[in-house]
């Protein structure tokens, strides 16, 4: 049985729906809320024949994957976040990029010769990345009303994958890879108006209006940080917040804290879009902090950190 092993933000479904658009493949799907990223261990070793990981961190995940490849089961592995010791077998294959400047569904994009460009360049919008989308837009002579569809599907499957628990989220990231894959054309998917680009799209702008609840911690000439309440729609916005953020202030960083109903703050970190780096750099230096130099995050931070996060956060930028 093939694992199919994703991250459940943009990126990584729109990754694997590239994949499976270009080579179909019956597959058992691991995957989560963005922040759930040790999903390789979820993988049954006793019944997997092969497994595509798309989008996690090796870093995070390298015990697992040893027992994988332990097994001698046939891995391929793509992704754009910190990897740590990349594991030396016959049976891993990898694609891994840490460039600021691109994301997993641009590598897949350029394994597979763009056959899904479209795709890509939603997902590349939604990761933030608007000047690598941008470039991958125009190469293809999309008008600027195509590239703002684009963008707007991108944003729209990454503000889904952003929750504490599946229950916070609109769709189950898995439930959503389904929904999407029916689709060789993303245009067609936009311009059917039952589809899951309209729910989206009416959800993310209801959850959007009430950003005006937000508290400012925190807002000098490097950083700027604030602070959202304990409740659903806070927790699925405080990614795409973040990137909505650092568009607005390019030159800051960004941090949105999210409360946590045991006191503590899950944080949302991006690096200002002039300097894309060290934003994974600062997060990792707290307990449960990792992602990439562009943007990073942290589950939870305690109360009692949060004057030194953003004083770190100040001093490195």
């Amino acid at each position: 049985m093939h694992f199919d092993v994703f991250n459940g933000d943009a990126d990584g479904i729109i990754a694997l729906v590239q994949l499976r658009l270009a080579q179909p493949k019956e597959s058992i799907l691991v995957t989560g809320v963005k922040r759930d990223i040790n999903l390789v261990e979820q993988v049954d070793v006793s019944t997997a024949s092969s497994m595509t990981v798309l989008d996690i961190s090796m870093e995070k995940n390298t015990e697992a994957l040893n027992k994988v490849l332990a097994h001698n089961i046939p891995t391929f592995y793509v992704d754009h976040h910190r990897t740590g010791d990349i594991p030396v077998s016959e049976w891993l294959t990898t694609i891994i990029n840490t460039d600021a400047n691109t994301c997993t569904s641009l590598l897949i994009n350029e394994h597979l010769n763009g056959q899904f460009a479209y795709w890509a360049i939603a997902a590349a919008f939604g990761d933030n990345m608007n000047l690598s989308a941008t470039s991958l837009a125009n190469k293809l002579g999309l008008s600027e009303e195509q590239q703002a569809q684009l963008k707007a599907l991108g944003i729209y499957v990454n503000y889904n994958g952003y929750g504490a628990t599946i229950e916070d989220l609109h769709y189950p990231p898995a439930e959503l890879f389904k929904l999407l894959v029916q689709f060789e054309n993303p245009f067609d998917l936009i311009n059917d108006k039952h589809s899951v680009f309209t729910s989206l799209e009416k959800a993310y702008q209801e959850d959007m209006l009430k950003v005006k609840q937000a508290e400012i911690l925190a807002d000098e000439t490097k950083c700027k940080v604030i602070v959202l309440p304990d409740e659903a729609w806070a927790r699925r916005i405080s990614g795409v917040l973040g990137n909505d953020l650092a568009n607005q202030s390019p030159n800051k960083a960004h941090a949105v804290f999210t409360e946590n109903a045991d006191g503590s703050y899950r944080v949302s970190l991006r690096a200002p879009l002039s300097n894309k780096q060290g934003a994974d750099t600062i997060c990792v230096q707290f307990p449960t902090g990792g992602g990439r130099s562009a943007a990073a995050g942290i589950n939870y931070l305690p109360a009692e950190l949060v004057s030194k996060f953003i004083e770190t956060v100040k001093l490195y930028y």
